[in-house]
């Protein structure tokens, strides 16, 4: 399941989560964005049992990219039990990142 984050939710969601999650910091406007969205939205299904995947559009609050480095996009943050723990920027293949994910946990 793919979560919607913001402001708001992003400590309670990401920060306080257990185990590993993937937080995609994108918007609207970027190609690369939207052309890394469907491996996404297919990680996030296929992977569930094993990462929480969300999304961060950089538009609704530049707070959160800004405190964790994210100057360009898309970008891939990947925390772990609510620690930063690795990083992806720019488009990368299904299979690129699955490897990724394997290898954190």
């Amino acid at each position: 399941m793919l979560k919607e984050l913001n402001g708001s939710n992003f400590e309670e969601e990401v920060l306080k989560a257990e185990g590993l999650v993937m937080v995609d910091f994108w918007a609207v406007w970027c190609s690369p964005c939207r052309a890394l969205s469907p491996i996404v939205e297919s990680v996030a299904t296929e992977m569930d049992s094993v990462v929480k995947v969300c999304k961060y559009d950089v538009e609704s609050d530049a707070d959160i990219p800004s405190r964790y480095g994210v100057m360009s996009i898309p970008a891939l943050l990947f925390f772990k039990n609510g620690e930063l723990v690795d990083k992806s920027i720019g488009l990368v293949s299904k299979a690129k990142l699955v490897e990724k994910i394997n290898s954190l946990l």
